[in-house]
């Protein structure tokens, strides 16, 4: 049951990154993407750092997991999970939140497993940081919440598995907001070499590869994801104190496993939970995604991520894009909330 817990470069690499993103996530370049300008705004304008907190966090029991998350907006309203990535948490989410709330939006956003409150039931559950096994994760989530059908929305990590639930359980997704698109990706397009700048790009992935990499990371995790946040959001002029609220979640005991293991399992260096195979299976074929969806790029992205044309294909049902200027990096909800919250709103009335 529910418990609340009362507290509260521009692309540096260019063609490179375009380059990892094709070989990573298998997809065809497309010459001419299709891109639709926003929406006119009906959301009060909001600056970002505007909100330093949520009202309450609740915790879950859901599958292998007892889940923390921030709630917000009425309890009746119309479903939103949004889901954060790495080096980040919900956090990201702290001036959308109430964007969406004041919408008429019940608005869940989780820590995933290896971040913040979020723990294992058992010692005895691998510590496993699949693609599959995050996406299981929100299913068990929303199961747990008696919630039938989400819009569900994310970057980065939380990009990729707000996409997977789109694919293998559209039946529970609404429609979907993903920044960078189509995340999906398998351990057989990974094993394939990519251009040395291509690589460069992910040297995290390799250092991670490296017992050195797990040390350095157990050891230096506070400044090693704060570089990642300058090199990835290089215009975002983010301060100690905003950082520093996000850092807290990477103390979770589970965090430096989850993290390696999802590196090293992209790569094919570790296995996964044999019970995820069937999913991994039909992810690895790259499916389509049916659900409505807006996909969103920052113009100051310095994460590697691929190019809106190279995944116009992979989705079918009705599809916008929106690439959002102003030196927008990789954490894009919190760079952009309003944006972001208009683009959850906007692709809910499609």
């Amino acid at each position: 049951m529910s418990e609340e817990i009362n507290h509260t470069r521009r692309r540096f690499f260019g063609i490179a990154a375009i380059a990892v993103a094709a070989a990573e996530f298998g997809l065809p370049a497309i010459a001419d993407a299709e891109e639709a300008k926003p929406s006119a705004s009906t959301l009060p304008a909001v600056k970002a750092g505007s909100h330093t907190s949520f009202d309450a966090l609740k915790q879950i029991d859901a599958g292998v997991l007892n889940i923390g998350y921030a709630e917000a907006g009425p309890a009746n309203g119309p479903v939103v999970l949004l889901l954060h990535g790495w080096p980040y948490d919900i956090y990201s989410f702290v001036d959308v939140a109430p964007l969406l709330a004041g919408a008429g939006y019940r608005v869940i956003i989780p820590y995933l497993r290896g971040y913040g409150t979020t723990r294992f039931l058992s010692k005895e559950t691998p510590r496993n940081g699949q693609q599959a096994a995050l996406a299981a994760d929100m299913i068990a989530l929303l199961d747990a919440l008696k919630i039938e059908k989400v819009v569900v929305a994310g970057y980065d990590w939380g990009g990729r598995t707000a996409d997977i639930m789109a694919a293998l359980w559209p039946e529970r997704c609404k429609a979907l907001v993903s920044v960078s698109g189509y995340l999906i990706g398998s351990q057989e397009i990974n094993r394939k070499p990519l251009p040395p700048k291509a690589e460069l790009a992910w040297w995290y992935q390799f250092y991670f590869a490296t017992e050195r990499g797990r040390l350095g990371y157990q050891e230096n995790r506070h400044d090693f994801a704060k570089l990642i946040w300058h090199t990835a959001s290089p215009q975002w002029a983010f301060d100690d104190a905003t950082y520093d609220r996000s850092a807290a979640a990477f103390d979770n005991p589970d965090h430096v496993d989850i993290v390696i293991h999802n590196y090293r399992w992209r790569l094919g260096l570790v296995e996964g939970e044999t019970k995820f195979d069937t999913y991994e299976k039909k992810l690895a074929t790259g499916p389509v995604i049916s659900i409505p969806t807006i996909t969103m790029e920052g113009d100051a992205n310095g994460a590697p991520h691929p190019e809106p044309s190279a995944y116009r294909g992979k989705f079918s049902g009705k599809h916008e894009h929106r690439t959002i200027t102003g030196g927008i990096g990789h954490n894009l909800p919190q760079e952009a909330p309003q944006a972001f919250a208009q683009a959850v709103i906007d692709v809910d009335r499609f």
